[in-house]
């Protein structure tokens, strides 16, 4: 007999320094105006000098597994989805599973831009659900800071550093994830084109930023506007559930006409939508989870809420989780 499987604790972390749409204004052509009017984006958080993606997951599983009640030795995985890894390899699971002391767990990093918590969570969920394994902590972390280009207006405005991670385990029949959607659709929209095999770090690679994010932004919104209202159908579908069902909305926090997009796509009113776009802009793989958490905070969460998660991110990918809460 398969599992109930859900999420048993949430935890999350930005850094502390904060730029602003105002400060931004000192580093490239731009203004709050047009940041605000076009994304909903006001803020974002910043790593420190001595931060890296390890240390915001690190801070954000502690907190998650102190909400879920497990023990680091109780995990018996970790998975970080990431497109800002610490190194190229050793995976970032890795570095976090053995500050952790989680010495019982195996350790893998997963690549859905970001798309990666909800990618993470599927996977976690079908571990636990077959009997594989019993606690999964997964982890969406990000500092993009880090491989940004601040002379380019279009991309540098948009992203910001965080982590959200969350304990997945069975929970009670009935509870937990319903349904899943998961797709991708190989392009070249948004990327990092150098650092890795096919264009070696050189000079060369250095002075023209190749190591840095690289956007078509037209047509990764052009692209985020019909999947996420169809990827979050499908794992609805799967779920047996209508959208007028759902209690709650966790988008990927990219930009708020997007998300917009995909409420009314859901025909669900703002009210049912979590958004912090504007505190944190665009936080790749952490933003669905810190999303979460926020709202577990905030009380907005209670037992038997039905929630999806949609997101859409680098590869290009896109994802989609129905869940009832259990917590």
């Amino acid at each position: 007999m398969t599992r109930a499987v859900g999420i048993l604790g949430l935890g999350h972390y930005v850094p502390e320094k904060i730029i602003t749409n105002t400060d931004m204004e000192k580093i490239v052509e731009t203004s709050d105006e047009w940041i605000t009017e076009r994304t909903g984006i006001k803020q974002r958080h910043i790593a420190a000098p001595e931060e890296a993606t390890s240390d915001l997951a690190y801070n954000a599983a502690v907190e998650a597994l102190k909400d879920a009640g497990v023990a680091p030795e109780e995990l018996d995985l970790v998975i970080v989805g990431t497109a800002s890894s610490d190194y190229i390899f050793p995976s970032t699971a890795c570095l976090v599973q053995a500050r952790l002391g989680a010495k019982n767990a195996a350790a893998f990093d997963l690549a859905a831009g970001c798309s990666g918590f909800v990618y993470s969570l599927a996977v976690a969920s079908q571990m636990v659900k077959s009997g594989l394994y019993n606690k999964i902590l997964i982890i969406g972390a990000e500092t993009l800071s880090r491989i940004m280009n601040w002379t380019d207006r279009n991309t540098c405005v948009l992203f910001g550093d965080g982590a959200g991670a969350a304990v997945v385990g069975e929970v009670e029949e009935g509870y937990g994830v319903l349904g899943i959607d998961m797709g991708a659709d190989g392009g070249k929209f948004l990327l990092q084109p150098a650092g890795g095999s096919r264009n070696p770090a050189s000079e060369e690679t250095v002075a023209a930023k190749g190591h840095t994010i690289h956007m078509n932004g037209q047509e990764v919104f052009k692209f985020a506007i019909q999947i996420m209202g169809k990827t979050a159908k499908r794992a609805l579908a799967k779920a047996n559930m209508k959208p007028e069902e759902l209690d709650m909305l966790f988008p990927h926090q990219a930009n708020y006409r997007i998300i917009t997009s995909a409420a009314k796509r859901l025909k669900m009113p703002m009210d049912k939508v979590w958004v912090n776009v504007d505190k944190y802009a665009n936080t790749s793989a952490a933003s669905i989870p810190i999303a979460l958490c926020e709202a577990q905070k905030a009380g907005a969460l209670k037992k038997g809420d039905n929630i999806i998660l949609d997101g859409f991110g680098a590869g290009l990918t896109w994802a989609a989780i129905v869940l009832k809460w259990s917590k």
